[in-house]
């Protein structure tokens, strides 16, 4: 039976630049069932990077109520909210963020380090299952600076899956990379997401919102939109109608 990962509601942030008050979001209200494959969109301006700060349990809102896993954000403290972080969401992120001089294995391993209960042996067992869900067999030992930039990124999902979090938590993950990778990588996450991932993608691209089933349009610190996705594009199919390249 699927429950709520995410609720958000009429959840507002206000900085102070100065003598003046910014108001990013406005009040934002919305949930995600587990499961679900949300993409959140906006122009930039629109609050995004603000309600992903808050998503990703970075910041807290100034007014309103976010709860994740059913537990409420705003009343944490900061190393609370570290761990909660740390447990409960995976991270995928543009850049990849992964140690350069440092193996497959070792930047897959990472987050385990700061899990106590959880012993060497355990940790690269669990590392090289995440590895190999993301189709990264072989490649262990190989350092960033040897994988092309499709793989550094499964390399960061591996990371991402490797607490068993109850969310999936990625920031424009295909930003760096072409159409062919792209779709690899949207690829592996419906297939995640068929596993039962519950995955939230920020992206401004509305041909990736397409491969999501459902999508958050944000704009001036509101939702303007929030609409399930009735075509739903299959990013294997998108890539097998690709052209041969003959540099892939």
């Amino acid at each position: 039976m699927s429950h709520k990962i995410l609720h958000i509601e009429n959840v507002k942030r206000e900085f102070k630049m100065g003598t003046e008050t910014v108001r990013a979001l406005k009040g934002v209200s919305f949930d995600v069932e587990s499961g679900e494959f949300l993409t959140i969109m906006g122009s930039s301006g629109s609050g995004k990077t603000t309600l992903l700060n808050m998503l990703g349990c970075l910041d807290k809102p100034t007014e309103g109520t976010y709860m994740l896993d059913n537990v409420n954000v705003k009343e944490l403290s900061r190393d609370e909210l570290a761990k909660l972080r740390n447990h409960k969401i995976g991270f995928v992120f543009q850049s990849y963020n992964l140690l350069p001089r440092t193996s497959a294995l070792d930047n897959v391993e990472l987050p385990l380090l700061y899990n106590p209960t959880i012993g060497a042996k355990e940790r690269t067992e669990r590392a090289i299952a995440a590895l190999q869900a993301v189709k990264l067999d072989g490649r262990f030992d190989h350092m960033p600076n040897q994988l092309s930039g499709g793989q550094q990124q499964r390399v960061a999902i591996a990371r991402a899956l490797v607490n068993e979090p109850v969310m999936i938590l990625a920031d424009e993950a295909t930003g760096n990379l072409d159409t062919r990778t792209s779709y690899e990588i949207m690829s592996l996450m419906q297939e995640l997401n068929h596993n039962g991932k519950t995955i939230v993608f920020v992206t401004h691209e509305p041909d990736i919102a397409a491969f999501s089933t459902r999508t958050v349009m944000l704009r001036d610190g509101k939702v303007q939109k929030d609409s399930m996705n009735k075509h739903i594009r299959s990013a294997k199919e998108a890539l097998a109608s690709l052209p041969a390249s003959d540099d892939y």
